[in-house]
């Protein structure tokens, strides 16, 4: 999708996709990645995500990179926290209590940015993206990752004809075709969940980066 539409969803404040409580698999499955407590993890598309809160309580430093500042805003002010904005490059960044987030493209985004990190949470990014950006998108996390980074991804499945994305639609074949090539990739667990109020079905997955 274009950066506009995002933007604008986030002014008009039509976020549908925003969930107030930490994601289910990400509780449950988090556990199995091999990271220490204390490590740095990298959400990317992280709008205000309560996940990254759960993240911070388990003691990792979380850094976010997102387009809207309203949606950076929003988190910082709900989290009841303070943040010092600078400007650095193409990012603005936010930063306080233990997170960063960084607002800008993702495809700007380099690794002296971000700095290094154990591990990439993503739920609510591979699923927004279309098709044909979805390569792009895997090859940029390859460039900022190091050899064995963790990866926790989560993926959505519907009928195909039963609502219009996003979300999109990515099946097995797709993450092995975007990963595989540079990632061990092990599927952990697949389960039932609602998508706008369609049955369908969520995924889990845990990547590592190959050396």
């Amino acid at each position: 999708m274009e950066a506009k539409f995002w933007l604008d969803k986030w002014q008009a404040n039509e976020i549908a996709f925003h969930e107030e409580r930490p994601h289910p698999m990400l509780l449950k499955h988090w556990g199995e990645l091999d990271i220490e407590r204390k490590s740095r993890v990298f959400v990317p598309l992280c709008g205000k995500s309560r996940d990254m809160v759960w993240l911070r309580e388990r003691g990792h430093e979380v850094v976010g990179v997102e387009l809207s500042e309203i949606a950076a805003e929003a988190f910082f002010a709900q989290s009841n926290l303070q943040a010092d904005r600078t400007e650095r490059g193409a990012f603005s960044r936010y930063s306080g209590g233990g997170y960063s987030i960084l607002c800008g493209d993702l495809f700007n985004l380099a690794a002296a940015d971000l700095g290094s990190f154990a591990a990439i949470y993503d739920r609510a990014a591979l699923i927004a993206l279309p098709p044909e950006t979805r390569i792009r998108y895997a090859q940029h996390l390859r460039s900022l990752s190091a050899s064995g980074t963790e990866i926790l991804l989560i993926t959505l499945a519907y009928p195909s004809d039963a609502l219009n994305p996003p979300p999109f639609i990515v099946a097995d074949d797709d993450v092995t075709q975007y990963y595989s090539l540079w990632c061990d990739v092990q599927k952990l667990a697949t389960g039932a969940a609602k998508v706008k109020g369609i049955d369908g079905s969520e995924t889990v997955y845990r990547l590592q980066v190959n050396a």
